[in-house]
This record gives C-alpha cells, sequence and structure tokens, in this order.
C-alpha cells in the first residue's frame, strides 16, 4: 500500500505541475443524433442495491438512501452497476430498482443505468426496458463469458447494434478486474464516432491510456468517466470529464469538492484530498468489494444491508481493517 500511495504521489504530482489547457470539452456541432449530447460530466456513485435479511430488495431503505444523497451536488446515479450486484438480480428486478430509482432521485439528477447482458440481444431487450423505465443512458458492460472470442470486432458489432436500437445514449464500460476483459483503444476510438455512443466509464486505472483516449476522441463528442476514486484526480488532469466511483456512495459530498478544488485551480487541497481517498476507497472496491462498501454504508447513516449469495459479509477482522482506512483518513473518528 505505501508503494502505491508513493507511486501515486508522484504521478499526480507530475500530472498537476502540466495541467491547463488538457480538458475534454464536448463538441455539440458534431453530427449525430441529439440524444448523443447529453452531458454526463460529474461525480456519479454506483448505488448498491438494499436487500433485506431474506435477500429481498428492500426498496424502503433505497428510498432512506437517496433521501440522504439527493442532497449532495452529485451529477446523478448509476444503477445496476456492479456495486448493485446486477449478475444476481433478475431482469425483471434490474428493471424494478431502476424504474424505483427514477421515482426517488431528484429532477436534477441522472439516472445511467446498467443494461449489460451477455448477448447482444438480451443486450438490446434490456436497453429498451432500461429506456422505457426512465433512465436518461445506458452504462453496458463488455460481455465476457467467452472472453477468448471477444476479439475487437465482436465487441465493435456487439456496440454497434446495440447503439443503433437504442433510444437513449450508450456508454461504454470497461471493468477488466471483473471481466477479464479490457476494452481496447482500437475499439473505443472506432466507436467513439457512434452518433449513439457517448462516452465510457474506464475502471482500468491506466492514466496513460484514460490520457490517450482523451485525445483521440476530442473531436466526437466523446466523454470519459473514471471508475473509481482512486485515481479520480489524475483523471481529471488528462481531460477526464467525472468518475463513477464506489466511495461516492459514502464520501460523495467530498468527492465532488475535490472535482471543485480542480477546477478552481487550488491543486494542492485536491491532491491532498486525492490522498486521504486512496486507503478507504481500495478497502471498499478491491480488497473488499461490495461487501465490504455495504458496511462501511452504514457508518455513515446509509443502509447498507447484506449481499446477496453467494457474497458474504466481512468479517469482523476485516471490517476492523475498513474502519481504520475510513478513521486514518479522519473521515470517521475513532
Amino acid at each position: 500500500m505505501n508503494c502505491l500511495l508513493r507511486n501515486l504521489q508522484k504521478d499526480c504530482a507530475k500530472l498537476l505541475r502540466n495541467v491547463a489547457s488538457c480538458r475534454h470539452k464536448s463538441d455539440n456541432t458534431a453530427g449525430g443524433v441529439g440524444v448523443s449530447e447529453l452531458d454526463i460530466s460529474g461525480i456519479y456513485p454506483p448505488i448498491p442495491t438494499p436487500f433485506h435479511p431474506d435477500e429481498s430488495i428492500a426498496y424502503d431503505q433505497l428510498e432512506n438512501n437517496f433521501n440522504i444523497w439527493n442532497k449532495i451536488p452529485l451529477k446523478g446515479y448509476v444503477v445496476e452497476g456492479s456495486n448493485g450486484e446486477y449478475t444476481y438480480l433478475s431482469p425483471d428486478e434490474r428493471v424494478e430498482v431502476v424504474s424505483k430509482a427514477v421515482k426517488l432521485a431528484d429532477k436534477d439528477k441522472l439516472i445511467i443505468a446498467g443494461s449489460g447482458c451477455e448477448s447482444t440481444r438480451d443486450t438490446i431487450e434490456m436497453t429498451r426496458k432500461m429506456a422505457d423505465a426512465g433512465a436518461d443512458a445506458v452504462l453496458v458492460v463488455t460481455p465476457c463469458y467467452f472472453k477468448g472470442r471477444m476479439t475487437n470486432e465482436s465487441l465493435i458489432q456487439h456496440y454497434t447494434r446495440v447503439a443503433d436500437t437504442s433510444s437513449i445514449p450508450v456508454i461504454l464500460y470497461s471493468v477488466p478486474a471483473n471481466t477479464g476483459i479490457d476494452l481496447s483503444p482500437e475499439v473505443i476510438v472506432h466507436l467513439a464516432p457512434h452518433p449513439n455512443i457517448i462516452g465510457m466509464k474506464d475502471s482500468a486505472g491506466d492514466i496513460t491510456k484514460l490520457a490517450s483516449l482523451v485525445f483521440k476522441t476530442k473531436n466526437k463528442n466523446f466523454q470519459v468517466l473514471a471508475g473509481s476514486a482512486g485515481f479520480l484526480l489524475p483523471a481529471y488532469t488528462v481531460g477526464c470529464v467525472g468518475g463513477v466511483c464506489a466511495l461516492a456512495n459514502i464520501l460523495g459530498k467530498e468527492l465532488c469538492q475535490l472535482v471543485d478544488l480542480f477546477h478552481a485551480g487550488r491543486y494542492q487541497e485536491a491532491l491532498d484530498l486525492q490522498y486521504r481517498c486512496i486507503a478507504p476507497n481500495s478497502a471498499i472496491t478491491k480488497q473488499y468489494g461490495v461487501a465490504g462498501l455495504k458496511k462501511a454504508m452504514e457508518w455513515f447513516g446509509y443502509y447498507g444491508g447484506p449481499t446477496r449469495s453467494p457474497l458474504l459479509p466481512v468479517s469482523q477482522a476485516e471490517e476492523k481493517v475498513i474502519r481504520n482506512s475510513f478513521t486514518q483518513n479522519n473521515f470517521l473518528k475513532n
């Protein structure tokens, strides 16, 4: 962890020294259908699906969580993404959670719904249902079960067919830690001009790749979102326009503050806040995942609740590690 922190500190310092005019700006004069002009810049929590002890969906607790989130200057919400445990929900449950979220979110918040499925046919149908449920855009994860055959050609065809048939904008989603597939720059650059593909969420954290993508798509009305709070500030310095961050479920106000500090040119303050976010972000993502996130939410007034089987809750020892990551960075008192 100390080695990771030192490396990130060096990378951040280098990037901040060079930040000036690298921010991505959408070209609204570009051709294409109107839906492609949706501005998705800002911070989004990929909200967890709350469950009762019997693993049924706790819609009452979802409402309680939204009552808190809506008071934070978030751009919107990602619903039924990875942290929503969408792979453990039925198709009807996925749509119902999105429908509820549309009703619970303040009207100025965007709803981005996860609609990715293993087949193109099912993804098209799920995308249609998410649009009917009121989502503003869809987030489409890479199919991955037959990952050995998910060639560039296969992925280009998949996303093109989904975007061609969708009535709302499509956002690409690359999360290689979960899928084993990292969308290649060639695929992304090929898809970026599509009038209904407006951007991507990249969770890999390769800042060099992100910078290259922003540069290569800067005239294509294509917006890049960081997929983790662990590299949020570096992502902004190379031109990303926002972040879909698990940590925003808990520290949404702080991540919005980090972005405000960056835009105000207060880079050292933004950097200090970024450093504080590294350990807690790691604890609720790659270390302990959704179970860790849900446990941590309870310390900040949210409902976390259980995960759905086969995911297990964190142990007492793991809980202590997670809590220490927040207390040691002054987000919680001992």
